[in-house]
C-alpha cells in the first residue's frame, strides 16, 4: 500500500484546522447518476447552504481561472475539491480535466472528491496519479432493502434501475471502491445521511462494514428536509437521534462531527465562507476562453524593466514582453490612456492590450481588474522579478510573489483607492 497523505491538514477530516485552513469546491459536475429521495439540486439559490446547490456551473477552464483568483485572495487556501452539484463521475471528463489543470497549477494543494461511488472505480488509478488524496463516498446503507428506500433510481451503464435491483448495483460499486482507494493510500471518508425511520438504526452497521473494507472516518449527517423531494415531508433528526447514531457509529470509525453541509460552490473556511465569492463565481462563469495564440504578449507595469513594481493606476507606460526560444524578450513600451475618465480609461487600456494575454502589476482596483479580465487580459498582482511572472503566465505555474489586497491603492496624491480611474 502507498503511504497515506497526512489527514491533519484537511478541515473536513480534522476539526482542529477548520478555522485556519480554507477549502473551495469547484462546481464543474452538473449531471448525476442517481436520484436521492432527499436531494433537490437547485441552481441559483444563494440563500441555501446544502449539498447539491450552486449558483453557477463552471467549465474546467473557468474553474481553474476562478481557483487562481481565489488563491490570490486567500493566504490559507489549502484544499481544492469537486462535490457536484451532481456527481463527479457522472461528469468524468469535466472532473478529470479540472483536477489535471488544478494540480498542474497548484501541485502543493490537497485535492479531494465527494461522490456516491457508483461510477468511481474506473478512475481510481487516474485520480491517484492526479494527486487526489481524500475521497468521500456517500453510503447510506449496506442492506439493499434499506438502500432501495433512499433512492428513486440508479443509472448505470446507460440503464436505469429501480428498487432493490438498483440498490444492489449501487452498493456493490460503492463497497468495491473502498479497498481500491485504501490500496492507493487515499484517505476514505464515508458520509451517511441520517434519515429518520429509514436508516438511523442501520448507520452503525454501515460504519462497521466500511471500516472492515479500509475506510478511515465517517460523517453522520442529519438529513435536511428539502421541499420538492420524497423525504421533504419527514422531520429533521432530533438531537437524541443524532447523538445515538454518531455514538454507535464511532465504535467502528473515527467520527467527523463538524460538517457544515457545504454547497457545491463553497469557498473559504468551513462554516464561514468567503464574502464576495458569489459575485466572483458569476464573473468567471460568464467568461469565454481566450485563444492564446492570438495574444502572444504580456504587459508589465515596471519602473526599470526588471521588477514588477508599479500600481496599474500610476503606470503611464507599460513594457510588453514575449516568449522566445532564447527566453523572454522585451518588445516595446506602450503609453497608457491618460488618468481620469473613470472606467473608460480601463476600456481604452483593454483595446491597447488586445494582443496581450495578461498584465503584471503590483496593485489594481476592482473595476479595472474586472474590465480587463472581461476583455481577455488576465490581471496578476505580484511583486518581484518580471521573469518570475512571465514564467507563471506562459507555463501556467504558480507565481510565488503574489501581492495582497493592501496593494489596491496606487499611492499617488493620497490615493483613497476609489477605483475611479485615478481621476
Amino acid at each position: 500500500m502507498e503511504k497515506k497523505t497526512n489527514i491533519e491538514e484537511h478541515p473536513c477530516f480534522n476539526k482542529e484546522v477548520m478555522h485556519t485552513n480554507a477549502r473551495v469546491h469547484l462546481p464543474v459536475a452538473p449531471k448525476c447518476n442517481i436520484q436521492c429521495n432527499y436531494c433537490n439540486r437547485k441552481y441559483d439559490c444563494i440563500n441555501e447552504s446544502r449539498p447539491g446547490v450552486t449558483s453557477s456551473v463552471l467549465s474546467p477552464w473557468q474553474a481553474v481561472e476562478y481557483l487562481r483568483a481565489l488563491d490570490e485572495k486567500m493566504d490559507n487556501l489549502k484544499v481544492v475539491g469537486i462535490a457536484g452539484p451532481g456527481d463527479p463521475f457522472a461528469n468524468p471528463d469535466e472532473t478529470l480535466e479540472t483536477m489535471r489543470r488544478a494540480h498542474d497549477l497548484f501541485p502543493d494543494k490537497i485535492f479531494c472528491l465527494s461522490t456516491n461511488g457508483l461510477d468511481l472505480e474506473p478512475y481510481i488509478d487516474e485520480i491517484s496519479h492526479l494527486g487526489v488524496s481524500h475521497v468521500t463516498i456517500t453510503i447510506n446503507a449496506v442492506d439493499p432493502s434499506i438502500t432501495a428506500k433512499v433512492y428513486k433510481w440508479v443509472r448505470y451503464n446507460r440503464h436505469v434501475y429501480r428498487g432493490e435491483e438498483g440498490a444492489r448495483i449501487l452498493l456493490e460499486r460503492q463497497l468495491a471502491c473502498i479497498p481500491l482507494l485504501h490500496a492507493k493510500g487515499i484517505i476514505v471518508k464515508i458520509n451517511s445521511i441520517i434519515i429518520p425511520g429509514v436508516n438511523d438504526q442501520h448507520i452503525p452497521e454501515v460504519a462497521r462494514k466500511c471500516k472492515e473494507l479500509g475506510a478511515d472516518i465517517i460523517n453522520c449527517i442529519p438529513m435536511l428536509p428539502t421541499e420538492g423531494t420524497i423525504f421533504g415531508v419527514l422531520k429533521e433528526p432530533d438531537k437524541s437521534m443524532i447523538f445515538r447514531t454518531r455514538t454507535l457509529a464511532s465504535e467502528h470509525l473515527p467520527l467527523m462531527s463538524h460538517c457544515a453541509r457545504c454547497r457545491a460552490d463553497a469557498a473559504g473556511l468551513l462554516g464561514h465562507d468567503l464574502k464576495g465569492t458569489y459575485a466572483l463565481l458569476q464573473e468567471y462563469a460568464s467568461r469565454t476562453q481566450v485563444d492564446e495564440s492570438d495574444r502572444p504578449y504580456v504587459a508589465v507595469a515596471t519602473n526599470e524593466g526588471l521588477l514588477v513594481n508599479l500600481h496599474l493606476g500610476e503606470a503611464d507606460k507599460l513594457s510588453i514582453f514575449e516568449q522566445s526560444l532564447q527566453g523572454y524578450k522585451f518588445v516595446e513600451e506602450r503609453s497608457t490612456p491618460i488618468s481620469g475618465g473613470g472606467d473608460q480609461r480601463w476600456v481604452d487600456m483593454a483595446r491597447i492590450l488586445n494582443d496581450c494575454r495578461a498584465i503584471l502589476v503590483s496593485g489594481v482596483g476592482d473595476n479595472p481588474r474586472v474590465i480587463l479580465e472581461n476583455c481577455g487580459v488576465h490581471v496578476v498582482e505580484m511583486t518581484g522579478l518580471i521573469d518570475e511572472g512571465l514564467e507563471g503566465i506562459y507555463h501556467h505555474r504558480p507565481i510565488r510573489s503574489i501581492s495582497r489586497p493592501e496593494a489596491a491603492k496606487c499611492g499617488h496624491g493620497g490615493c483613497g483607492g476609489d477605483r475611479q480611474g485615478c481621476a
